[in-house]
């Protein structure tokens, strides 16, 4: 797949992309919706229509827009690009070790949290303070606005610069994303 990885379609995909993060499970991983999803549809529409009818369609338009906003170009919107996406060839996963891990319950520890799923994220931090040596060597960031930046300016990396697994049923190695 051709994808344009210059500054100004990056830059709307950055703006849309908690659309696309939204959306990627229906793609990648379908799966028939239940009674529960249905339940939330139903109550999500229901809401919006009492919204609409007694504020105004500005009250909607105002909530899509600020999710967009904070979900795109947003400093905290900015762990969706740095925990998945390759900057750096050979790995995976990144973590990011800013202060806005204490407004996010550390979800910045990311590779913590692969090698530990089960710690809470209130704990994660422990981690790298008990076994730093397992952390020393990989790439990590001190601020998600820095990776934003980055994502939109390097050509080199793209929508598609992300691990790509084969089914966990097979031993097959980890390949990028071309």
């Amino acid at each position: 797949m051709v994808e344009d990885t210059s500054g100004c379609p990056k830059s709307l995909w950055v703006i849309f992309q908690l659309f696309f993060y939204a959306f990627r499970p229906l793609f990648v991983n379908p799966k028939p919706p239940g009674l529960w999803e249905f339940t939330s549809f139903i109550i999500q529409l229901a809401l919006d229509a009492v919204m609409v009818y007694f504020w105004d369609w500005k009250s909607l338009a105002y909530i899509i827009l600020s999710t967009f906003l904070g979900g795109g170009m947003h400093p905290m919107a900015g762990h969706f690009i740095s925990e998945h996406y390759i900057f750096k060839p050979d790995q995976e996963t990144y973590s990011y070790y800013g202060p806005l891990n204490l407004l996010t319950w550390s979800v910045g520890y990311h590779n913590e949290h692969h090698d530990f799923p089960r710690i809470p994220g209130s704990k994660l931090h422990k981690v790298k303070e008990i076994a730093p040596e397992y952390y020393e060597g990989f790439k990590s960031y001190k601020s998600w606005s820095q990776v934003i930046y980055m994502y939109i300016m390097d050509q080199t990396v793209g929508p598609y610069s992300r691990m790509k697994r084969k089914s966990s049923k097979s031993n097959a190695p980890v390949k990028k994303v071309e």
